[in-house]
């Protein structure tokens, strides 16, 4: 079979199987398990592949099928510029976080402390210390979910101090900036998520408990005795959570509390000051 059929076949099984992006997708993972690169394909296209990296394309393919994210077959995702390892231990970085990571720099400044609650990857805490020079922490549930965190500080030369816990519970001292990402869908609303989350993306990451919003009432109270005056305290929310979020942090004793939306319009960070 030639590369281009093998892409066209490659194409045709993920629609068949209800894959959104099946085009890109599938292109992705031919260049993935092949090595080729749109200039070269274009001059090899109609060349018989090796039957390995035939047999290997298609393995790929029927996983992507099966509605395994595209970036846990690849092990990689770009996050504002960077390259992260990630896999099912944690959630794969999204675009709409890196409304959170610009928010956050915008009232970070250098030799500040900074404390990221619920890291997964640690794709937010990892871009701060990349483009600040922060006094950088982070903190998670889930051992699994640090090991990977650890291992895009060493990909990206950043220096973060990973530590477990429950929320802030094992944190000592105070910072100048806590942002978060926590679980904040309902627990109902995970059944009726696309597969790629529901089936494989750590649930631990995702269930915000009954109405999800159990994590930021928990982090918008400890985090008050973790914060200099004026420090900050950065959330990414669900796009119908603002209105919740932002009474919370007011009722406690924030000020200037604002809500930032993403690039599709959807509120998407809220923010306040001790």
């Amino acid at each position: 079979m030639n590369y281009r059929t093998a892409l066209a076949n490659g194409t045709e099984y993920l629609k068949s199987q209800g894959v959104e992006e099946a085009s890109a997708d599938a292109w992705l993972l031919l260049e993935f398990c092949t090595g080729v690169d749109r200039t070269r394909y274009f001059l090899i296209q109609t060349e018989e592949m090796k039957k390995e990296q035939e047999d290997r394309y298609f393995s790929f393919i029927e996983k992507r099928g099966e509605r395994i994210p595209l970036q846990y077959l690849t092990g990689n995702q770009m996050f504002y510029g960077r390259l992260f390892c990630v896999g099912p231990q944690v959630l794969v970085p999204r675009q709409d976080t890196e409304v959170l990571v610009e928010e956050s720099l915008k009232k970070i400044r250098d030799g500040q402390r900074v404390m990221d609650i619920c890291t997964g990857s640690g794709c937010i805490i990892i871009t701060l210390a990349a483009e600040k020079n922060i006094r950088a922490e982070a903190v998670d549930i889930s051992e699994e979910a640090l090991k990977i965190a650890e291992e895009n500080a060493v990909r990206n030369h950043c220096r973060v101090r990973f530590f477990q816990s429950d929320l802030l519970k094992n944190a000592e001292g105070i910072f100048d900036c806590i942002v978060s990402n926590p679980p904040y869908i309902p627990t109902e609303e995970i059944g009726k998520l696309m597969p790629e989350v529901r089936d494989h993306e750590p649930v631990l990451a995702l269930d915000g408990r009954e109405d999800g919003l159990y994590f930021y009432r928990r982090i918008v109270e400890d985090a008050w005795d973790h914060l200099t005056e004026g420090g900050w305290l950065l959330f990414e929310i669900g796009f119908d959570q603002a209105a919740e979020v932002f009474e919370m942090m007011k009722h406690k004793g924030y000020h200037g509390i604002e809500v930032k939306k993403d690039l599709a319009g959807l509120d998407r960070v809220v923010m306040g000051q001790k």
